[in-house]
């Protein structure tokens, strides 16, 4: 097993939901970190924990993330940050990953599955050993306390239903691999 981190330059966490049932709405977190423990060659017994800085939430529009850090859903100041942390993977085909493990937002912890996808593996003395995921699950956003539910003619302002894509460039840490053959 080795030590990896989240590449902060090459990752992206994003989440999308609907907009009067009608026009996606999306968003990202611009402060995320992760650690993971991968053997490349055995990735069913790999391990992440990823923190995400709820403050750092974005979607082109400063009034919806001021409203999205408030009482009405995040509460940034009262839960500053969402974790994951894995409790197993399953293969699902030759690049493909069923990721299990326990979503924490506002202080509530829910299992959740992410769909997972190896796009790459590369090494190189400048860039590092890096693996490349994409991963996709979907959540409901009432399930873990964001409970805002304003309605227009019969239609929820935002959807419960809240898609989320991840996309990441993981590092092995030299140091670490070279402790461990040392």
């Amino acid at each position: 097993m080795g030590n990896w981190q989240l590449d902060p330059y090459h990752t992206q966490v994003e989440f999308s939901a609907k907009h009067l049932g009608m026009m996606t709405v999306r968003g990202q977190f611009e402060d995320v970190s992760a650690v993971a423990d991968i053997d490349p060659d055995n990735p069913e017994a790999a391990s992440v924990e990823v923190t995400i800085q709820t403050v750092s939430v974005k979607t082109n529009n400063p009034a919806r993330d001021n409203d999205l850090r408030s009482g009405n859903f995040l509460e940034v100041e009262k839960y500053p940050v969402i974790t994951f942390k894995s409790t197993g993977v399953q293969a699902a085909g030759e690049s493909s990953f069923k990721l299990a493990g326990n979503l924490t937002i506002k202080e509530t912890t829910r299992p959740v599955t992410l769909d997972v996808t190896k796009y790459g593996e590369f090494s190189d003395p400048m860039m590092g050993h890096r693996i490349a995921y994409g991963a996709t699950t979907q959540i409901n956003r009432k399930d873990y306390g964001l409970s805002f539910a304003m309605m227009l003619d019969g239609r929820f302002v935002v959807s419960e239903e809240i898609q989320i894509t991840i996309e990441g460039e993981l590092v092995e840490q030299k140091e670490t691999a070279e402790a461990a053959a040392g």
